[in-house]
């Protein structure tokens, strides 16, 4: 049985195009019309110069482990049958393939990439560490593109649409909060920012002091308050020593009026040697 698998993954199969299902590992989102439509025009005329690569399902069809981009544009150029490589792989192997395939031979976005990334870890069940050994890159590489995750999928469709780069993302990355991070990266989109300018624009965002809040009177309050004082200031005026101490707070004023009693005057009198 195992000969027969052996022989069977080195020929090419021809398999019709209808009994070939996608991968459910497929970590790429977004397929470019315009790119698939010159791969079937390529294929037309020069044929599939390389085989899918597919494993046999219970139901007699075939589930693709690689070669997503082919398998379209086979089937936007008509074709009735496909050239395939049949492997016998476990969920685990086929998974691990058609997200290495994706990563070593497609242009993914940086969030599919990252996606992609977070699939394998968890798919092996191990650290970042031991990942990033298996892929052949550096620990904080791998980590530093699984934090793009950690934007929206609103963030990540604008970074998308205005094509900013993984480093554009990961700058506004720094902003506390995701309100401050879609308007950072709106902003950079609108302008055209290139990273630079993105990181100038956040480490001001950073270093803002939060505006002060002011106290507004409505009319009536405000009438109140220069009531007092004008009663203060016509005190004074007529020789009683009062005194007003006013405090805002953000929710309430506090006066404090301080008004001397007629023997504390005459008292006062005295002591000056007023008659």
């Amino acid at each position: 049985m195992a000969k027969e698998k052996l022989k069977e993954q080195a020929r090419v199969w021809l398999l019709p195009v209808e009994k070939v299902l996608p991968s459910p590992f497929q970590a790429r989102a977004v397929f470019d019309e315009l790119e698939l439509k010159k791969l079937a025009i390529s294929i037309l005329q020069n044929g599939l110069l390389q085989p899918i690569s597919v494993r046999p399902t219970v139901d007699g069809r075939y589930q693709l482990i690689a070669g997503e981009r082919r398998l379209r544009a086979c089937k936007l150029a008509g074709m009735q049958s496909i050239p395939a490589i049949i492997y016998h792989f476990e969920d685990e192997k086929t998974a691990a393939l058609s997200l290495l395939e994706n990563l070593q031979r497609e242009q993914l976005n940086p969030f599919e990439q990252a996606k992609a990334l977070r699939d394998l870890v968890n798919l092996w069940n191990c650290t970042q560490e031991t990942a990033a050994k298996k892929l052949g890159i550096a620990q904080p590489t791998l980590a530093n593109k699984l934090r793009l995750l950690m934007l929206t999928q609103e963030q990540q469709e604008i970074c998308i649409a205005a094509n900013l780069t993984e480093r554009h993302a990961r700058a506004v990355l720094r902003l506390p909060s995701s309100e401050q991070r879609t308007k950072a990266l709106r902003a950079a989109a609108e302008h055209t920012y290139n990273v630079q300018q993105t990181e100038a624009m956040v480490e001001r965002l950073l270093n803002q002091k939060p505006k002060q809040k002011r106290t507004i009177m409505v009319r009536d309050v405000r009438i109140f308050v220069n009531t007092i004082d004008r009663a203060v200031k016509l005190m004074t005026g007529n020789g009683i020593p009062a005194t007003a101490e006013k405090r805002e707070q953000p929710d309430y004023i506090e006066y404090v009026v301080r008004i001397p009693t007629a023997h504390c005057v005459e008292n006062k009198e005295a002591l000056s040697g007023k008659p």
